[in-house]
């Protein structure tokens, strides 16, 4: 069980490096930040790829279970402040009370949007005690991810994030312009949903089908469009030659 004494917090460890080279992802480390929480370790590591700067929080549980979350460098500094107001709520409560526990469990939440990115916040209380839940959605069915943080450790949490913003600042970098709104099209009785959007990775199109009780998508790289259009045009070509030789190969012949 957590301690509401703020005296009792665990004090965490930080190491602090900056590796040179280049990742094989093709993106470089600038630098990291562990910090022990009780029996997890949290990885902050700051990233650069083509697209810009962000940062990727790790969490490693005691027994080797790993969870991840991606901030772009603005979405950690509205992060970092919401640890602080998180914090400050954790220290006005009482102590916890397990035969009164909150129905779903939720004492404070909060929500950050990020391009197509949503983060839930929410400050959770069970038998073990309290702690902050950050979930990573993406919209239109992506993946979710999420790790927990310890209760004592937010403010520990936020001065090392604190830091990292301080000596990289608070500028994603990468694409400045406005992306191309959605795009909807519909054949027959399936609807394709064409979706620009931007991640950590750089920029993307989202093609998605979509028919009753059915749905897929395919996630195509901004610098591949080019390649992937010449591709389809080369089909389209192709069947146009092909259905112009069997509409010449059925029309009768004129009258001589």
């Amino acid at each position: 069980m957590e301690s509401h004494d703020n005296t009792n917090w665990v004090q965490g460890r930080i190491s602090h490096w900056q590796p040179p080279g280049q990742q094989q992802s093709g993106e470089t480390e600038l630098a990291t930040k562990m910090i022990q929480i009780q029996s997890k370790r949290f990885y902050l590591d700051v990233k650069q790829n083509r697209r810009g700067r962000f940062i990727k929080v790790a969490e490693i549980a005691a027994d080797g279970r790993r969870s991840q979350i991606f901030l772009a460098l603005s979405t950690a500094a509205e992060f970092r402040d919401h640890l602080s107001t998180f914090s400050d709520y954790y220290a006005s409560l009482g102590p916890p009370n397990p035969d009164n526990l909150p129905e779903d469990g939720k004492l404070k939440s909060e929500m950050m949007i990020k391009d197509n990115r949503r983060y839930y916040l929410d400050l959770k209380e069970n038998a073990r005690g309290r702690f902050l839940r950050v979930s990573q959605t993406i919209s239109r069915g992506g993946p979710r991810s999420q790790i927990a943080i310890p209760a004592q450790g937010m403010i520990e949490f936020r001065d090392a994030l604190t830091d990292l913003l301080v000596e990289f600042g608070t500028d994603d970098g990468g694409f400045k312009g406005e992306l191309p709104e959605g795009r909807h099209m519909r054949v027959d009785n399936k609807n394709f949903y064409f979706d620009i959007g931007q991640n950590n990775r750089g920029i993307y199109m989202r093609i998605s089908e979509v028919k009753t009780n059915f749905r897929t998508a395919i996630t195509v790289p901004e610098k591949s469009w080019g390649r992937f259009r010449d591709i389809f045009a080369d089909y389209c070509e192709k069947m146009k030659d092909a259905s112009d030789k069997v509409s010449g190969a059925e029309t009768p012949p004129g009258p001589k």
